[in-house]
């Protein structure tokens, strides 16, 4: 329920992507279409902000999309939508949360995010996990109030746990999304992400951020314990495997360097079996 997870969907070539299949190739046909169409529009769109052609090009290109989802909305969808129309009568797909998706790819293409605020981080993990979630919760058939709340806490988790997780690898894209307010208050006061990632205060930093990824994936676990397990197993299948990932990161600590961290095949094979065939 995250861009990124789309990004890296590769159907086995990394733990985000392997959740990803696996969580969507057990649900039924129509689902899953759903599923594969939301998150092909989230990886061509992350494409896009991740490219690393003229700045004015992709906004370009981002505004095309907007263009498009809006021609969808009217009745006139384009053809690289068309196969859309079907999924958004079937579920109630809203136009809003695609838009926010884009308006999120968009907030790195201006200039890299350097040390955001909190306010535009949780902005920023909104429009590019929570509104994927918020799309992805009307296919699953979760309740209204419950799957726009479960989409609110797993999508921020799963960000959250993205950022840890590619601090470096971010980085190196001259990008860092870490709360300015929490380096100001562990004494880092440059926002150049390759002296931050360096320096030897940045768990002060990266321990609170932990922290509040766990609580999120507590909240949206009380919202899947009350709804039908049918419903919420793909959800769940992510969930669990980005706790895996976020647990490994804890456990590894955030001092430099980092060794980067791969939940094992057989802790795959063990959430799949738990959550999805038994």
């Amino acid at each position: 329920m995250s861009v990124e997870a789309a990004a890296n969907a590769n159907y086995g070539s990394s733990a985000s992507g392997s959740s990803f299949y696996a969580a969507m190739r057990i649900l039924p046909r129509a689902q899953r279409e759903a599923m594969f169409q939301i998150y092909s529009f989230c990886r061509q769109v992350d494409d896009i902000a991740d490219s690393d052609g003229p700045r004015p090009e992709r906004l370009a290109a981002l505004q095309q999309w907007r263009d498009d989802i809006d021609a969808l909305y009217a009745g006139n969808p384009p053809p690289r939508l068309q196969d859309y129309v079907g999924s958004v009568k079937t579920f109630g797909l809203k136009r809003e949360d695609f838009v926010a998706i884009v308006d999120g790819m968009e907030m790195d293409v201006p200039q890299d995010i350097r040390g955001p605020d909190l306010a535009t981080l949780d902005l920023y993990c909104d429009r590019v996990a929570s509104a994927v979630g918020r799309l992805s919760v009307r296919v699953f058939g979760l309740p209204e109030d419950d799957g726009i709340e479960l989409a609110h806490h797993l999508g921020r988790a799963l960000q959250l746990t993205n950022i840890l997780r590619d601090i470096d690898e971010d980085a190196g894209l001259g990008r860092l999304y870490l709360p300015r307010e929490w380096l100001w208050h562990a004494g880092i006061t440059n926002n150049d992400p390759a002296r931050v990632t360096a320096d030897r205060a940045l768990p002060k930093v990266c321990v609170p951020l932990a922290e509040r990824a766990k609580m999120h994936f507590q909240k949206s676990d009380e919202i899947m314990k009350r709804n039908s397990r049918r419903a919420v197993r793909a959800p769940r299948i992510m969930s669990k495997y980005y706790r895996a990932i976020l647990d490994l990161l804890i456990t590894r600590g955030f001092a430099a360097p980092r060794a980067p961290v791969r939940v094992s095949k057989a802790a795959k094979i063990r959430i799949l079996l738990r959550y999805a065939i038994i």
